[in-house]
């Protein structure tokens, strides 16, 4: 994915800071026993984020062992030990990369290299989970084909990566997977795309690249985007906060749930907040 689903750390317990790193760097010995290390450099901690939520929906304990690793091999730190969740995320993180990295490679030609040394990853991910593959290939070619046709409706631009992220929840959480935890992950894959919108702004009109808020507002950057619709793209993310916040509340969890809510509740409306400061600060 794109790296914004991250906590606040302001308000995050350090039990759930552990738990958090613990998660990442879990997800980070999965892709490296089952892609390879190459695949590792793909790891995004959107995909801590979704280990925490699925562990916790399906009732799998996370155990966390202090160990060392490639990419830290001095200092052992806590880490979660693998297991079947674990392996299925990784095969998710790098599906998505790679298929992210083609998306580039249309976009501006860009990412064409990376791909390549991830290509073997991919294939070993995608040999292993045919449908998250088919999933991700699908709604990424109805998000080609309507950013080819110049799509300049907001709702419709989001709806093919929410639809993803919804649909790879079911195929994750499986016979745990309900109305609400789709609706959940429909709203992230909604607000992930809109937020990156947002914050390439800039950079696509100066590469001349698709980005639906350019073309549904038809201002020349970010600062004269804000200056004039600010209310109405902060109520839109609003919107978005309200439905994660409502699904939220109809979800069972088996055990500590505050890492996820620190996330959901906090983080997102935390890094809106900071990508449109940074915006009004450089314009």
């Amino acid at each position: 994915m794109f790296g914004y689903v991250v906590p606040e750390n302001a308000y995050l317990y350090m039990k759930d800071d552990t738990l958090y790193k613990a998660l990442y760097c879990g997800v980070c010995k999965s892709i490296g026993g089952t892609c390879g290390q190459v695949a590792r450099f793909s790891l995004t901690y959107d995909i801590a984020f979704l280990s925490a939520i699925a562990h916790n929906i399906v009732n799998c304990d996370v155990e966390i062992k202090k160990s060392r690793c490639v990419v830290h091999p001095i200092i052992s730190r806590p880490i979660a030990k693998r297991d079947k969740l674990s392996d299925q995320l990784a095969d998710v993180n790098v599906i998505l990369a790679y298929y992210k990295l083609r998306d580039d490679v249309n976009d501006d030609g860009k990412g064409r290299l990376r791909s390549v040394f991830l290509k073997g990853g991919y294939k070993r991910a995608k040999k292993r989970n045919e449908k998250i593959d088919e999933i991700v290939s699908l709604n990424y070619k109805s998000l080609f084909e309507l950013e080819k046709s110049g799509c300049a409706s907001v709702d419709v631009a989001c709806d093919p990566f929410a639809l993803m992220l919804e649909e790879l929840s079911k195929e994750v959480l499986g016979k745990f997977s309900t109305p609400y935890t789709e609706k959940l992950f429909y709203n992230i894959g909604k607000w992930i795309y809109l937020i990156d919108a947002l914050d390439d702004y800039d950079k696509d009109i100066k590469k001349n690249d698709y980005n639906v808020l350019r073309l549904a507002y038809g201002a020349k950057s970010a600062k004269e985007l804000l200056g004039a619709n600010e209310e109405e793209l902060r109520f839109l993310f609003e919107v978005i906060f309200r439905e994660l916040a409502s699904a939220l509340n109809e979800i069972k969890f088996y055990f500590n749930r505050d890492l996820v809510v620190n996330i959901v509740t906090r983080g997102l409306p935390a890094k809106t907040a900071e990508i449109i400061r940074r915006i009004n600060k450089n314009a």
